[in-house]
């Protein structure tokens, strides 16, 4: 007997939550760091920690850290002229300056944050583990929980324990809203986020595989990606949804951002693997990507977007990043020294690239090298600190 369409679930309750078991969790875990592309030992205590996080985590606040903006971050997204990271631990940071400073933000959780979105200046939301929803109204200064897997709370013990992580979300106003993630997950709003309704039944995802990213596409619609080579679209911008059929590549997808031209969609993996449309995802192209020694780029590709200025930055392991001005049809490759892994960037005004990923928030030229003098250090709320 399956389980109904969809079904509403009222705002956010907090009542005392048993928790996932820690192997789960772990699994769930290592895969969002493979994603990066980290060393094997890395890897292992990494995951580890954040799976004890997750394990110990009944929405602790997050801790005011110095170490914050130098700590894994996933995601990075425009508040207007403000920049707002999401990432480990709850961690939350914001910039006024273009990235030279940054604040912590209080946050509600200790949870893994993957994913931010903001539909103007003031309202964001920002997504992580356990299905975990959080909403700001005041430009990433402040966040309250909206929504958390209600199976968490639930007294039955089984498979719906498992964790089920939110990868991405996205608002296309600030009444209706989408985030996706792991299992085939799939919750919609249309309140702003007082309470979501899981319709991830809508979409013809028999074997549940996990949505990885979800990106809108100029004068399209939206665009979903996700493992085994699995695609979506929606041409009413998240009302109906129709699953492609000829995919391009079957690995999984990381990454995917629409190009800025009408039907225009760019989308990335594992091994370097790139592809582009121009009619919304009808047929695909191969994007060869080279590395300076001209050697064709083999890393996996994390995350990216379209830029304000119209420029395309999509990051990966080993210190990759890629950047084209002509719609996706070209990149240039740069190898960072420091070869630490990137889980998304977005451009700056002044021409130069905000980097996130395995050490926090990186400020670079727009090659995506160091900018001279960039610090980036964190000027936490007034507090009690950790060292």
């Amino acid at each position: 007997m399956h389980e109904p369409n969809s079904w509403r679930v009222s705002s956010f309750s907090q009542a005392g939550a048993e928790q996932p078991d820690k192997g789960i969790t772990t699994a769930l875990s290592r895969r969002i760091v493979m994603a990066l592309g980290l060393s094997g030992a890395l890897l292992g205590s990494a995951s580890l920690a954040m799976a004890q996080d997750i394990a110990g985590e009944d929405l602790k606040p997050a801790i005011i850290s110095l170490k914050s903006s130098k700590s894994l971050l996933l995601d990075i997204e425009h508040a207007g002229e403000r920049l707002v990271a999401v990432g480990a631990r709850g961690h939350i940071v914001y910039s006024d300056d273009q990235g030279d400073s940054w604040l912590q933000a209080p946050a509600p959780t200790r949870q893994l944050l993957t994913a931010v979105d903001f539909v103007d200046e003031r309202n964001g939301w920002a997504v992580g583990h356990d299905s975990l929803v959080l909403h700001s109204t005041d430009g990433g200064e402040s966040w309250t929980v909206q929504y958390r897997d209600p199976e968490i709370d639930a007294p039955d013990e089984g498979f719906g324990f498992l964790e089920k992580p939110l990868m991405d979300v996205w608002f296309r106003n600030r009444q209706t809203g989408f985030a996706v993630g792991a299992y085939g997950i799939f919750l919609r709003t249309d309140d702003g986020g007082e309470t979501w309704e899981d319709v991830s039944f809508d979409i013809d995802n028999p074997d549940g595989f996990h949505y990885n990213a979800l990106t809108v596409v100029q004068d399209s619609g939206l665009f979903l990606v996700g493992e085994m080579g699995t695609m979506y679209r929606s041409a009413d911008f998240g009302d109906t949804w129709e699953t492609l059929t000829e995919m391009p590549y079957d690995g999984s997808w990381f990454g995917v951002s629409g190009t800025g031209e009408a039907g225009g969609i760019l989308a990335w993996g594992l091994r370097g693997n790139m592809y582009r449309s121009s009619d919304f995802g009808d047929s695909w192209e191969r994007v060869e990507l080279m590395t300076p020694n001209n050697g064709p780029l083999e890393g996996t590709l994390a995350g990216g977007q379209l830029a304000a200025d119209g420029r395309l930055v999509v990051v990966g392991v080993g210190g990759v990043v890629a950047t084209s001005d002509d719609g996706g049809r070209s990149f240039d490759v740069t190898v960072r020294p420091d070869r630490v892994a990137l889980a998304s960037a977005t451009g700056l005004s002044d021409g130069g690239i905000l980097l996130v990923g395995q050490r926090g928030v990186v400020k670079a030229d727009e090659q995506g090298l160091s900018a001279a003098g960039s610090t980036a250090l964190t000027l936490p709320e007034p507090a009690d600190t950790e060292e």
